[in-house]
């Protein structure tokens, strides 16, 4: 028959399979996993304690197993704002505990009720579980906010459940209850005890694995020198825009951004030199770029920007300003003095039935102009490049 005892053990093992989840990501560098698993292991010592009731003396298995178990939600708590960069209140939990296993102990030693014990430590979780859900506000990026919402929705549950546990108590204090009886109420008590870990534990798994998916994303997606997009988000991007210009009759401008003699900054200052500049002009891209333009590295000193919705007027315009804030700059700092750059810039417009490869080859094509007359200096491509590049007759782009 199943009882609060059974119970007990399945949440031990429950927790000891979490203890071996966690276990498999614990080289990550995502925050919180050691206190997660610290959790775990203590959680099963507790649990074991717990189950032991009657066979081993009380002060194992009630005053110390109850403090273990205390220290568990503590720490999940503090495994939570890790993860969230927040600093931990370690007074506040340390000296919440201390009051709790002193009331329980009270309530044991002196005053005997297994009531107001349960009420002791109910008020410790309730508030500690508050907390948690408190602190998880679900980002904005999607793959983020599913794992944010089932480990907050669980822990203000689980802080509503040791509300209600602890009113139950507290109105029925003086009625004697046996520890682990099988009436209905109390196997309901005791999994809302037992199974909160594995249940937070579980919100924490699902965090920890969906930061490290976006992360490897994002490294995917990204140049890691720059921060950049990288070659290949770009062009599945371009696609993207390219398709929907089409579709809407709306414009497209391109811009590939060049760093003028960017060799001669490697071969004359060094290579760490080389990469500030990278790491300047993409900066400076970002200042004068909408939010819904994209910039990329495609490799070595060369950067693509996508403008979608904007006329050549605008695009030209985009470029002209980055052509002058990087002209304009200031020197790159103490690790680079006495080093300044320039941009050429390629412009081009997307022409009705012209692909992306057409696209590109015109802004490049305006790109080579651009360092032909002089470097410094931006270049529209004309039409009529369109038409040679793509095959289309002049007459129709």
């Amino acid at each position: 028959m199943f009882n609060a005892l059974s119970l007990l053990l399945v949440t031990t093992a429950l927790s000891a399979v979490m203890l071996l989840v966690l276990s498999s990501v614990a080289r990550s560098d995502v925050a919180g996993i050691r206190e997660w698993r610290q959790a775990n292991l203590v959680a099963v010592i507790a649990l074991l304690l717990f189950s032991a009731r009657g066979a081993v003396p009380d002060l194992l298995s009630v005053e110390l197993a109850n403090a273990l178990y205390l220290v568990t939600i503590g720490l999940v708590y503090a495994g939570f704002r890790r993860f969230l960069g927040l600093a931990v209140p370690w007074r506040w939990l340390t000296g919440g505990a201390l009051a709790a296993i002193c009331a329980l102990a009270f309530f044991h030693r002196v005053v005997d009720s297994l009531a107001l014990r349960i009420v002791s430590v109910s008020i410790y979780h309730c508030l500690v579980c508050l907390a948690i859900g408190i602190a998880l506000r679900p980002p904005a990026e999607p793959r983020l906010r599913y794992p944010y919402l089932f480990t907050r929705c669980a822990a203000l549950g689980l802080a509503v459940g040791h509300a209600y546990r602890t009113g139950f108590y507290v109105l029925d204090a003086y009625r004697p209850h046996a520890p682990l009886e099988a009436s209905f109420y109390n196997l309901v008590f005791v999994a809302l005890g037992t199974l909160a870990l594995p249940a937070l534990t579980l919100g924490a798994v699902m965090m920890a694995n969906a930061r490290l998916i976006a992360a490897s994303a994002h490294a995917a997606d990204h140049d890691h020198l720059t921060g950049a997009a990288s070659r290949r988000a770009f062009f599945a991007f371009a696609e993207r825009e390219l398709a929907r210009a089409e579709r809407h009759g709306s414009e497209l401008g391109l811009l590939l951004v060049d760093a003028d003699h960017f060799k001669r900054v490697n071969d004359t200052f060094g290579h760490g030199v080389g990469d500030l500049v990278l790491r300047d002009l993409v900066e400076r891209t970002g200042q004068v770029i909408r939010k819904i333009d994209y910039c990329a590295r495609l490799g070595g000193e060369e950067f693509a920007v996508l403008l979608p919705q904007a006329d050549s007027g605008t695009v030209l315009a985009v470029a002209e300003r980055l052509r002058g804030a990087v002209e304009r700059a200031p020197q790159l700092g103490p690790a680079a003095a006495g080093v300044a750059y320039t941009v050429s810039i390629g412009a081009a417009m997307l022409q009705r039935g012209e692909s992306l490869a057409g696209l590109m080859a015109r802004a490049d094509a305006a790109l080579y102009a651009a360092k032909a007359g002089g470097r410094n200096r931006v270049e529209l491509a004309s039409t009529t490049d369109a038409a040679r590049l793509s095959g289309i007759p002049a007459e129709r782009v």
